[in-house]
């Protein structure tokens, strides 16, 4: 298996100019350089640039892939909008992030490096920003879940404590984009499962509907939602997101109610256990359930071809015999197989003793042929 790297960054809230899409050329003849976008793979070598500064001039979400089973997820945030003694009851115990200030923004950095159970060169690293990229937004409306995760990579690997508590109650329901982060990160899908069996959300087990959207929206000042559409007009990508941010901190619980409420990391890893246990029954019982099936559409072509070789009657014995002087393995095999059937038909018919005298009488005119005799033999 070759060395493979992938790299790929987006520009969500600014479109490169024609300076700094130059600017990036100078970095790389081969890349795929758009308005949005910077991607490049390699087989040989490393990219000259420095990821961390490409995301502090340019960009808000860079992905690494490598083949030797990397993976990297930058996503920058402005850093007014991010709380961060919020975001620290999420990683203060998680190693795999490191937190930087750029100027006006937050990069979160996460790396990690997993053990495969086997090595493929199926996947090429393409396709899993575009996936990615919705929980920025869902990062910025405070949408805390992604952090969730993060810190359920560390429950995974054994280093926190047992009796620590979840940081929310649950991640339930999973979008696509929080899915798609656990499989790029390959954390436990039966350890997923367990924490998105309970909700955050005081709604219960569902996300925000319509009327608690409308409902949060009218809490909000006048003064403050006219200064919100001002800046909408304006053309601020972040508006949305912190009218979205607005409903996730009106509907969120409370602290205690958070403390009350969540699971700790054995209670977590215990239901986890029960549900891989019944995840490998269920597949073992559909392993099994295919293989019934393989045996009735089996036993139905076979009950279809012994019908045709009863209705033909003697003239398979002819066919035995023609195959026989091919005087090869595959008529050697094809005759044994029909000699097979014809047994069969012969037990259900009660005609035993009139194919054990035409066998012998084959076997006695063919007993020359020494590896017909084998074929003979085996059956």
């Amino acid at each position: 298996m070759s060395e493979y790297q992938y790299y790929e960054f987006l520009a969500v809230d600014r479109p490169l100019g024609k300076e700094d899409m130059a600017a990036l050329r100078a970095l790389s003849t081969r890349a795929r350089i758009t308005a949005t976008s910077f991607t490049n793979h390699y087989n040989w070598g490393d990219f000259r640039g420095d990821p961390t500064r490409l995301m502090n001039r340019w960009f808000d979400l860079h992905l690494y892939f490598a083949n030797w089973m990397s993976r990297r997820l930058m996503i920058r945030l402005p850093k007014r909008l991010i709380n961060r003694d919020r975001l620290d009851t999420f990683l203060r115990d998680v190693n795999c992030v490191e937190i930087q200030t750029a100027g006006e923004n937050v990069i979160i950095d996460i790396w990690h490096d997993y053990e495969p159970s086997e090595f493929t060169d199926d996947d090429d690293g393409t396709g899993w920003l575009g996936a990615l990229a919705p929980l920025r937004a869902d990062l910025l409306a405070s949408d805390w879940r992604a952090f969730y995760l993060l810190w359920l990579m560390e429950a995974q690997t054994g280093t926190l404590e047992n009796d620590e508590k979840e940081p929310l109650r649950g991640i339930g329901p999973l979008n696509g984009g929080l899915e798609t982060f656990a499989d790029f990160f390959h954390i436990d899908r039966d350890l997923v499962q367990a924490a998105a069996e309970e909700s955050p959300y005081t709604s219960g087990d569902s996300l925000p509907t319509a009327s608690t959207r409308v409902a949060a929206i009218a809490a909000i000042p006048d003064e403050e939602k006219t200064a919100l559409l001002e800046r909408l007009a304006a053309g601020d990508p972040h508006v949305m997101a912190e009218v979205r941010s607005r409903i996730q901190e009106a509907l969120a619980p409370t602290t205690t109610e958070i403390q009350d409420r969540c699971r700790t990391v054995s209670a977590l890893r215990a239901r986890a256990a029960e549900i891989c246990k019944e995840r490998k029954a269920d597949e073992a019982a559909q392993v099994e359930a295919k293989r019934q099936q393989r045996e009735r559409e089996a036993e139905k072509a076979r009950r279809a071809r012994l019908n045709i070789l009863r209705l033909r009657g003697l003239a398979v014995w002819d066919e035995i015999e023609n195959e026989i002087e091919k005087r090869n393995i595959n008529g050697y095999e094809r005759a044994t197989d029909l000699l097979a059937d014809l047994r069969v038909l012969a037990e259900e018919d009660n005609t035993s003793d009139a194919y054990s005298e035409r066998l012998r009488a084959l076997r006695s005119r063919h007993s020359r042929k020494t590896r017909f005799i084998e074929q003979l033999t085996k059956l």
